[in-house]
């Protein structure tokens, strides 16, 4: 994220020069993400092995349970404590305070979903899916002995720590899904898994930050958690309405084997959006907070994130959206190829959305939590508006929507938080070029290739292979004739040679 150029004098807090803050950001990315990818890699692997067990219908129950679980999460005090990120200082009665809410807001949300989940099994028409809620509410009461070692740990770019625990936490529940699909749990392996992860984050994270502290219910003076995190709760409750709300509409008109299918094919095409994207802003929130008084090296190295990050989001979800039925009858089997559909289209939406997210972590940094609530209000209008148009042509109608929509939201927020950062709407596209013209040209070709490879009726293993093949090798060829500098740039960020001089 942050770099190591002399745009960051004076970017540690606590006295920390230009060279070793930038290193302390990058050792941060590192464990992060690398741990991201590791425990990613333990979760695929075992739910390639679930997902051959399991029906679609138990991926369509389960869906409806999540829609109303998100619902509740926003108000699960995460912004609150988020607030002692952005603050300059902390003392150890607003950390009470804040594990204080959290206790409470969590409890609460507990008792909600246990007492309410027949009332979301009566708007589905699905009774078993009463009894999923309320199992799956012992997640929230796990949550505050998350969310309050992960925020003190990031404050102070403490990313080792939280790593180790993050993998032992995908091993638990990765064992857990495996167990009991094999012992013929069926939808309720999708509902233990996620609780064995979240209780072992909450004791791990807990024990290496040795902070279990006494919560305080005495909320005078924390006017700035409050403020802060109502603003960041309020983005969070517009978010989930926008990605939400095309499970939440299609639960009621499509039937759960239907709605399996389209559930899997946006989990499967969201993979990168939602678990690689959010590590780095984890770690960018922090490193922004330290730099927020140069509004230089915040400009420079907001854009250097978006070039770099599209230089691997744009060939992903363009190869993605080409190699979707192999790639699908290879990994989960024939009797889910029918998401490959949903799949194609939602990849080329998602690789806008991938740079929407990058706005939020440096206007939060920056002390305006507002924008990104204002931009995530239009995406709760923009969304929702789309998939009540698109359902009327069917799920397909609702993948198509997610093209429509997705521009449009990055339209409204980069518009919106392009003044605060310091640049322009065309600062951000020449970004975003280097990496999305050259993967627009390898899905061209990747394309033709596939059609020509179906009509010889090769297995989908081979298919798939020699697509993959054929598209790293034509979007390296791409990069090194047409952003030739851009394959500098990132060989000297993973070599830690200085770059030019950003201005």
């Amino acid at each position: 994220m942050v770099n190591e150029s002399t745009d960051l004098q004076g970017a540690g807090a606590d006295g920390d020069n230009a060279t070793t803050f930038g290193n302390r950001v990058r050792t941060a990315v590192i464990w992060r993400s690398g741990s991201q990818i590791l425990a990613q890699i333990i979760t695929w692997a075992s739910t390639l092995l679930v997902i051959r067990l399991l029906d679609p219908a138990d991926y369509g129950l389960f869906a409806m349970t999540q829609v109303v679980l998100a619902f509740l999460a926003f108000l699960n005090g995460w912004g609150f404590a988020s607030a002692l990120v952005q603050s300059d200082s902390v003392d150890p009665f607003r950390i009470r305070q804040a594990f204080g809410l959290l206790l409470l807001l969590n409890g609460l949300l507990a008792a909600i979903q246990y007492f309410g989940a027949p009332l979301a099994a009566a708007y589905y028409g699905q009774p078993m899916v009463a009894d999923l809620l309320r199992v799956q509410a012992l997640i929230f009461l796990a949550t505050p002995f998350i969310a309050l070692p992960e925020v003190m740990m990031s404050r102070t770019l403490d990313f080792r720590r939280q790593a180790i625990v993050n993998l032992v936490a995908a091993l638990a529940g990765a064992g857990t899904a495996l167990a009991c699909a094999l012992a013929g749990y069926g939808v309720w392996t999708l509902v233990y898994a996620p609780i064995a992860l979240f209780w072992t984050r909450a004791v791990g994270l807990t024990i290496v930050s040795r902070l279990l502290v006494w919560p305080s219910f005495d909320f005078r003076g924390c006017g700035q958690i409050v403020g802060f995190g109502s603003a960041v709760l309020f983005s969070q409750l517009f978010w989930l309405v926008q990605s939400q709300s095309d499970i939440f509409i299609a639960g009621r008109r499509f039937e759960p084997h239907a709605l399996g299918l389209y559930a899997e094919a946006l989990f499967l095409a969201q993979i990168f959006m939602a678990k690689f994207v959010p590590p780095l802003n984890e770690v960018a929130f922090p490193a922004y907070s330290r730099i927020k008084g140069d509004m230089a090296a915040v400009r420079w190295n907001f854009l250097k994130t978006v070039r770099l990050l599209m230089l691997v989001a744009a060939p992903f979800y363009c190869g993605l959206a080409v190699t979707a039925a192999p790639m699908i009858e290879t990994l989960f089997g024939a009797k889910w190829l029918g998401m490959a559909p949903y799949i194609q289209l939602i990849a080329l939406a998602l690789m806008l959305m991938t740079v929407q997210i990058l706005f939020a972590p440096v206007a939060n940094a920056l002390g305006k939590p507002s924008i990104p609530m204002v931009a995530s209000l239009g995406g709760a209008i923009i969304f929702p508006a789309a998939f009540l148009t698109g359902s009327q042509w069917g799920l397909i109608g609702m993948a198509w929507a997610w093209l429509v929509a997705a521009p449009l939201l990055l339209l409204l927020t980069a518009r919106l938080a392009a003044p605060l950062i310091g640049v322009t709407l065309w600062d951000i596209a020449r970004a975003m070029l280097p990496g999305l013209v050259p993967a627009l040209l390898m899905a061209i070709g990747v394309g033709f290739a596939a059609t020509f490879l179906a009509g010889l009726g090769w297995s989908p293993p081979v298919r798939l292979i020699l697509l993959v093949g054929l598209g790293v090798a034509l979007y390296g060829a791409l990069l090194w004739l047409l952003e030739r500098e851009a394959i500098g740039e990132v060989l000297r960020l993973v070599l830690r040679r200085k770059g030019a001089d950003p201005a």
